[in-house]
């Protein structure tokens, strides 16, 4: 007779979220700071198609590292409950604070009770409208359901340590666009532990513009705020940071 194998409830706990940590630690980073006239969110990613950041409503973006397939699809649930808020009620009801509750009991749901969690961990940011004194708001939702608010930088994916360390050190509040983008560009491109750092008298290195995504949602634009920057734009914007 064959017995069944056990586990503790809390070594199933401790094994689902070293699985969810390592899936997420594998991916490139993204980082979401807000500037002076809103949000930017900056991702590590070559691709040209597979994109780590998107609009989620009218003022409200949506930033994810991990699996593509898992986070796509919260994406995509969460656009669709977004609409459905707006038509049902009024758009004014549809913000980054709901969005973001509905992702973590979506997330703690299969976290708990699924063999698998997902291995994503995603970011909700409002800006806020100008001429209101209402400041934008960052929502990091972990793997299980956590939830964490913002009001001036997160780092999500890869090796975030030294790009904390590097976005600390750099950060102002109500930085302009250009320099709120060359400080995001080169946090990304911080060596990570074991990699051969810069000389001492060489400049910062800037992560390359073919490997940068990159989007704002825009305090100053009337209804919907996001706005995807495209190479060009990106260049531009790092000379002049």
């Amino acid at each position: 007779m064959t017995f069944p194998y056990y586990a503790s409830a809390e070594q199933i706990m401790r094994d689902r979220s070293e699985l969810a940590r390592k899936g997420i630690a594998r991916g490139r980073s993204v980082i979401a700071v807000t500037y002076r006239d809103g949000v930017l969110f900056v991702a590590h990613n070559p691709s040209n198609t597979l994109r780590k950041i998107s609009e989620i409503y009218d003022r409200i973006g949506f930033a994810a590292v991990g699996k593509y397939n898992e986070f796509e699809s919260l994406r995509k649930a969460g656009i669709q409950l977004a609409d459905l808020r707006g038509y049902s009620y009024d758009r004014a009801d549809v913000t980054g604070l709901s969005l973001a509750s509905a992702y973590a009991n979506t997330l703690g749901t299969v976290f708990t009770e699924q063999a698998k969690p997902f291995e994503v961990e995603l970011c909700v940011a409002e800006v806020g409208r100008a001429g209101a004194d209402t400041p934008s708001q960052l929502y990091r939702i972990g793997y299980d359901g956590s939830i964490v608010d913002e009001q001036s930088f997160l780092v999500m994916g890869g090796a975030t340590e030294p790009i904390v360390a590097a976005m600390k050190d750099a950060y102002r509040a109500a930085m302009t666009l250009n320099d709120a983008l060359t400080v995001a560009a080169r946090a990304l491109a911080t060596p990570k532990d074991g990699d051969a750092g810069p000389d001492a008298d060489a400049a910062p290195p800037l992560l390359p513009v073919a490997e940068i995504e990159a989007a704002i949602l825009d305090r100053t634009r009337p209804r919907r705020a996001f706005k995807r920057l495209s190479d060009q734009q990106v260049t531009g914007l790092l000379a002049e940071g």
